[in-house]
């Protein structure tokens, strides 16, 4: 028995959402604002019976709300979660029965809804008569008096093509109360805010001690504590006889006066120990070898957090085995809080094994940290998107796979490169893909001077280095990324190389296709161009050359709205065919002038006497990387001021908007 489905409507961002859920983990992840929060916030809601507000509704459906009227179609407006629960025939279905309104064979889901509803009749006796801005004023302040919660069980399998169910066929929703709700499913949460802090006051209880002292109590107020707690109980009591031993002689002169003052006789002082109470005051984490020991608040930041956690879900264990459910939830709130990378990669590497411990679990776990995703399973990941201003959660690994169904090798490349090489192409608001390791040393150079130019221009311009943008280097292989950066719908630049070539015939008779300067070119060996272009299949087509010519003159458009293809173009009267050549014709005086501390190149005389930049590039270039460094070590360090290829500024231009 499981969860299988949970439906959202009309909650905030949430506006028509569905999550499935796996069995074990699902890894709910998006870009900040993408309703992670909100489907946490919801649960609780319901759960815990907490009033919804005015601003738990959708903006969408603001006014309609605001203009509320006889006609308004009130369930239409109502906040509503849904949770289909699936089971088979090994299941207990006495712990389901509330909710089997269909006992047929074929019939392996039962399914609740959860509503809040604006209760019309009661709030349009009370704005009668008010002023319409009033009227608006006084809703958006007091709607949470007219809203009331239901719960029903609903069986929809023979209309689900009516988006309008619950409207139209509302006679068929059978109430129900949360008991009967919770007496199946056992929800836990864990927050992000974990009040996980490196305080050293000594005078208040640390975060581990605290919770410490919640589990050791949960387990002693048992009805059945385990033999342990008995243990301890049992320490506790010899320790008040021995202890009440020794308080005779002390207290011996103040019992002999009380009982003469007061004429009160078996007057004694007893020792009252709580095991409670002696572990809150007395206990603390520590950590150490032998005699080496050191407190709680001298842990990091990272290791409390992840310690704060294992804590936390024994306590939840215990309250999921103690209630004993078929369903148990737990959801957990960004657990890379506070956390560096590799704790974050132990979390992910080992909460699964911790996980699989308690019985009868789903887990829920929101993150933005790459680090967790990729080492996780990618079967696990529910991408959370914002579209036309409600939230899509897309299964990640199934629908991504449907669109690499004719290019496995490329899907296979994704989650190698994604797993080993970077998970943050999840959480960016732009991407940028460069080619080589010259570019990727000298981009955050070139953006440094690209944001120092517009911010003089224009005061309001947001610098590319404060936004979110991803720089990774992916070789000749960005047309891999291509259906993967459209599923997540991120506006990506990619800077490559015109990398003209000239096609020959070998002495075996092969074709053969031969680097030339750009003016002698037919051709591109560059399939990231090829492909992002859409050129023709073969260099034999009749449209070869019309395209080859559109590639010449920068006209061509990427076939990928929210990409762009950034190439070398002419310049200065010089079309270079790689970066290199680019920024060498550009630079040639300054790199003349600091070639004596210029690594990476090797007849250097050739920069006095070779004008042909295609032919002088070819030749002086030895060490890419040195060379690289090289020019960022004089940009940084002598303020040597380099100038940026015009494809790369128009790259960046256009990444900007």
């Amino acid at each position: 028995m499981l969860i299988s489905k949970i439906k959202i409507r009309n909650f905030r961002l949430l506006r028509d959402t569905t999550l499935d859920l796996k069995k074990d983990i699902s890894l709910l992840i998006g870009k900040n604002n993408t309703g992670k929060t909100s489907f946490l916030v919801l649960l609780e809601h319901f759960f815990n019976s907490k009033k919804f507000q005015y601003n738990d509704f959708p903006i969408s459906i603001r006014n309609e709300i605001n203009s509320i009227n006889n006609d308004t179609r009130i369930d239409d407006l109502s906040i509503q979660l849904i949770i289909e629960i699936q089971y088979d025939g090994n299941d207990n279905l006495e712990v389901i029965s509330d909710f089997m309104l269909d006992l047929g064979p074929d019939i392996k889901t039962v399914k609740i809804l959860f509503e809040c509803g604006i209760e019309k009749n009661l709030l349009l006796k009370k704005i009668e008569g008010i002023e319409e801005d009033e009227k608006v004023k006084f809703i958006v302040k007091n709607l949470n008096k007219f809203l009331k919660t239901k719960i029903y069980a609903f069986d929809d399998s023979e209309h689900l093509e009516c988006e309008d169910y619950f409207t139209e066929y509302r006679h068929k929703l059978i109430p129900k109360d949360l008991k009967n709700v919770t007496n199946l499913i056992n929800i836990q949460i864990i927050h992000a805010r974990r009040n996980v802090a490196s305080s050293e006051d000594s005078n208040s209880k640390t975060p581990l001690a605290t919770l410490t002292t919640a589990h050791f109590n949960s387990k002693n107020d048992s009805e059945l504590p385990d033999d342990n707690i008995n243990a301890i109980n049992t320490l506790v009591s010899n320790m008040d006889k021995k202890l009440e031993e020794q308080y005779d002689p002390i207290f011996e002169v103040f019992l002999k006066n009380a009982q003469d003052f007061l004429n009160i006789s078996n007057l004694n002082v007893k020792s009252d120990i709580q095991s409670k109470a002696l572990f809150e005051n007395s206990s603390q984490v520590t950590y150490g070898h032998n005699n080496d020991i050191l407190p709680e608040h001298l842990n990091g930041l990272g290791y409390m957090n992840i310690l704060y956690l294992l804590l936390e879900i024994e306590r939840k264990k215990d309250l999921f085995e103690k209630q004993d459910n078929s369903i148990n939830l737990l959801f957990i709130e960004e657990p890379e809080a506070h956390t560096h990378p590799q704790m974050q990669y132990v979390f992910a590497k080992n909460i699964k094994a911790v996980l699989n411990k308690i019985n009868n679990l789903q887990t829920l776990i929101t993150s933005h940290s790459s680090h967790i995703v990729s080492h996780s399973n990618f079967e696990d990941i529910r991408y959370l998107k914002v579209e036309d201003n409600n939230v899509e959660i897309k299964n990640f690994h199934t629908e991504l796979k449907k669109k690499y169904s004719k290019e496995p090798e490329h899907f296979k490349f994704l989650e190698q490169y994604l797993n080993i090489q970077s998970a943050e192409l999840f959480f960016a608001s732009k991407v940028i893909f460069i080619e080589g390791i010259t570019e990727r040393m000298l981009l955050p150079l070139f953006i440094q001077q690209f944001d120092s130019d517009n911010t003089k221009d224009d005061k309001e311009y947001i610098p590319l280095a404060s936004q979110n943008i991803s720089i990774l280097e992916v070789g000749a292989n960005a047309k891999a990324f291509a259906k993967f950066l459209e599923f997540l719908d991120i506006q990506t630049l990619i800077i490559t190389d015109i990398d003209t070539t000239k096609p020959q015939t070998s002495e075996a008779g092969n074709a053969i296709y031969k680097a030339c300067p750009v003016g002698n070119g037919d051709y591109t060996s560059n399939a990231t161009l090829r492909y992002f272009l859409d050129s023709p299949k073969e260099f034999k087509d009749k449209d070869w050359g019309e395209w080859f010519k559109g590639l010449i003159d920068d006209s061509l458009t990427s076939k990928h709205n929210n990409i762009k293809i950034a190439y070398q173009s002419k310049e200065n009267s010089h079309h270079a065919r790689s970066f290199e050549e680019a920024f060498i014709s550009l630079n040639i005086k300054k790199i003349k002038d600091n070639s004596d501390v210029i690594l990476g190149l090797k007849l250097k005389s050739e920069l006095d006497s070779n004008t042909d930049m295609y032919d002088l590039t070819n030749k002086i270039i030895d060490k890419k990387s040195d060379f690289a460094a090289s020019l960022l070590f004089l940009a940084l360090s002598k303020d040597t001021q380099w100038e940026t290829p015009q494809y790369i500024k128009e790259g960046l231009k256009w990444i900007t908007n």
